[in-house]
């Protein structure tokens, strides 16, 4: 395992994670990840090795040119960054990976370890699941947590969901047995725009992610990217009849079934995130 280039310990650090595959639809939560790596110039911190978790006929290997001309196989390994972000007072490990074939306890206890050699203690994992949700309405992003003080702080209670799980799942199961609070967030994918990427989602458990550190993050071309993406949606549906009246009947659905109060929470939340920012993005 490889260390911070610097040789500084980190300040109360907390960690990001999300997978590719069964946990990502249109590549949302690790798009989350990749942002923040980009935003924050994350360093390389430790890179597991791949052999004991992968089936390398399904997570295929791939061969890339260097810059200096030379030739390279990339092996599908999970990598941790490190960020220290300038204006946080909080580092954070950055997780992203192709959802383990085997022994996902095994890759849970590594992942955990080196959590808590850097001394983390908080862990947020995000996945992003295919729903009938209208892209027309803010995307949703459920929460849970088994931890007391992040239930409060995210107004999370635990899940009640029954049937089969993702590795974020037991990654997170995981992280609690070993001492460190975690939580799940989820965003809700329009099924009928399942193409990747869906930086509108991204930007949503961005949203989410900030509200469960309770600091600014940075949204760089974020907004702008979900814009240009709603507005290829719109126009994409509108060029079929049916889409455009089955998107009104999600549309339809979806407001008889959201309370008024709902709506309350999240522009307040909204206007919280935006308090945080004022001082921290340049724009």
């Amino acid at each position: 395992m490889t260390s911070p280039t610097d040789g500084q310990p980190l300040r109360n650090p907390w960690m990001v994670a999300a997978f590719e595959g069964w946990n990502d639809a249109a590549d949302a939560a690790s798009g989350t990840v990749d942002h923040l790596i980009e935003e924050w110039d994350a360093e390389l911190m430790v890179e597991l090795d791949p052999e004991d978790f992968y089936d390398f006929q399904v997570q295929r290997p791939q061969v890339r040119s260097m810059d200096d001309g030379e030739r390279q196989i990339v092996w599908p390994a999970p990598q941790i960054y490190v960020a220290r972000p300038a204006r946080l007072e909080r580092d954070v490990l950055l997780l992203r990976a192709p959802e383990p074939n085997f022994r996902w306890k095994a890759f849970c206890s590594s992942v955990i370890e080196v959590a808590r050699q850097a001394g983390v203690t908080e862990l947020v994992t995000m996945g992003a699941l295919l729903a009938d949700s209208p892209h027309t309405r803010p995307v949703p992003v459920s929460g849970s947590t088994t931890d007391p003080a992040l239930m409060q702080r995210m107004s999370l209670m635990p899940s009640t969901y029954t049937g089969p799980v993702g590795i974020t799942s037991v990654l997170n199961e995981v992280a609690s047995i070993g001492g460190i609070a975690s939580a799940a967030l989820w965003a809700a994918v329009p099924h009928y725009l399942a193409e990747p990427p869906c930086p509108k989602a991204t930007l949503a458990l961005l949203g989410a992610l900030e509200d469960a550190v309770g600091m600014p993050l940075p949204q760089g071309v974020l907004a702008e990217m979900a814009e240009a993406w709603q507005r290829g949606a719109e126009e994409l549906t509108s060029q079929d009849d049916e889409i455009a009246e089955y998107v009104q009947a999600l549309e339809n659905e979806r407001d008889t079934s959201e309370l008024p109060e709902a709506s309350g929470d999240a522009i307040a939340k909204e206007f919280e995130r935006y308090l945080r920012r004022r001082n921290v993005d340049p724009e």
